[in-house]
């Protein structure tokens, strides 16, 4: 029996959409999989020759016969099983990523459905239960897929053939459809970082190849935040879809429809008050800068959901971002108090607590000042708080020692007006 090169190709073969989960994976984990067979009975496949070995006129008749051998599965959980047919599984595996990879010409309409069928059978499962119902993915190592040695190879496959310059989206549409998409989003539930960075380029690659599949996609995603908001807090791909969402929204039109603002107040807000938000808040700050360089009228919803999440979850990481916020969107920024409600007003006025802010109003108080004068001196004045009063209190305190002789200007158009 012939076999190709018994290494498996480089992750870095397949074009980015960053593998970084991959190369941080440490090595020594528990494994599990629900790829197994309950009956013992060993698996004999028929060696097949190589596809180089064979005239090029035999090679589409061959391919396909590859492909159907590679949809039988095997169990790995078994270590000692079907060693050999293994072994030969994972050869022609790597043969067929270097065939799609190099050759012209195969992918004729006879191979889509066959492609999507090898795929569908070795990806689509239901995922091993967590070792323990308490895991903890800051802490705990996570499970690692036992099948992995054939399941890397059938993602690079995937990848390989959605990539080709040969693809042809009007004839994979058939098989590659809403139920096919489904399945993909349930995947990235899957405890293996290796396999959720494979997902997500998949599914990257598939929102970029079919149109009439990216607002199913989008919709599935909003469904799958707001289960892990409001019922199970548990999701081990959050990060990997909010990445994706972090081009999705890149590539959106001006102006942004209703749909995709009420997401991003409805939806990527509320992600705020998980308890697992270290864990992605990185990729959903980038999706919410996004949405603010795309729009930044927007920039007001946004703090306002921000505050009113943080009794539950203030934490450093959030103040970060509102800083992000505040030094990408300056404009937004000088209109933000002027309309807040007393409630959010008293947590805004304790933003001059904070010193970079400060830094930010001194740089901008010729700006700044006349906008906010009249409110906060209206305020000290006639607010029935008394701890807002004694906040703008301190804020005009700060706005004099800032700049004495436009404080001063300010104060005497305001009484004029009033007197007026």
């Amino acid at each position: 029996m012939s076999s190709a090169p018994t290494t498996p190709p480089s992750v870095d073969k397949v074009d980015g959409f960053s593998r970084k989960s991959v190369r941080k994976a440490r090595q020594k984990r528990s494994q599990s999989s629900s790829q197994f067979r309950s009956q013992g009975k060993p698996i004999e496949l028929t060696p097949l020759p190589l596809l180089k070995d064979v005239p090029s006129s035999e090679q589409p008749e061959l391919f396909l016969k590859k492909l159907q051998q590679c949809c039988v599965i095997f169990d790995f959980m078994d270590t000692l099983s079907d060693l050999k047919m293994k072994e030969y599984k994972r050869s022609t595996l790597n043969e067929l990523v270097d065939y799609i990879t190099i050759s012209r010409g195969c992918l004729t309409e006879q191979t889509y459905p066959e492609v999507v069928r090898m795929v569908s059978c070795n990806i689509f499962r239901t995922l091993p239960p967590s070792d323990s119902n308490e895991f903890d993915p800051e802490e705990d190592e996570p499970t690692l897929e036992a099948s992995w040695p054939h399941l890397q190879l059938v993602y690079e496959f995937f990848i390989r053939f959605l990539e080709s310059q040969e693809f042809q989206p009007s004839i994979a549409k058939k098989y590659i459809d809403q139920k096919f998409v489904l399945q993909l989003l349930e995947l990235f539930d899957s405890e293996d970082p290796r396999e959720r960075d494979y997902l997500k380029t998949v599914l990257h690659r598939i929102y970029g190849k079919f149109l009439g599949l990216r607002a199913f996609i989008r919709k599935q995603i909003n469904n799958i935040f707001l289960r892990f908001v409001y019922e199970t807090e548990h999701f081990n791909g959050v990060a990997e879809l909010l990445e994706i969402l972090g081009s999705i929204i890149n590539g959106f039109a001006l102006p942004l429809k209703a749909e995709h603002k009420q997401f991003l107040v409805k939806v990527l807000i509320p992600l705020h008050t998980v308890r697992s938000l270290s864990l992605f808040h990185a990729q959903l700050a980038y999706c919410i800068v996004q949405f603010l360089e795309k729009d930044p009228s927007l920039t007001e919803p946004v703090i306002r959901g921000l505050m009113k999440f943080w009794p539950k979850t203030c934490s450093q990481k959030e103040v970060n971002e509102l800083l992000l916020i505040l030094e990408i969107q300056i404009y937004e920024f000088l209109l933000i108090f002027y309309s807040f409600d007393s409630k959010v007003a008293e947590r805004a006025l304790y933003y001059w607590n904070n010193e970079y802010i400060m830094s930010l109003i001194e740089e901008n108080s010729n700006v700044i000042l006349p906008i906010m004068f009249s409110s906060l001196y209206r305020i000290s004045k006639e607010h029935w708080n008394p701890a807002i009063v004694a906040l703008v209190y301190n804020v005009l305190k700060a706005f004099m020692e800032m700049n004495s002789t436009m404080f001063d200007e300010l104060t005497a158009t305001y009484k004029s007006d009033r007197q007026r």
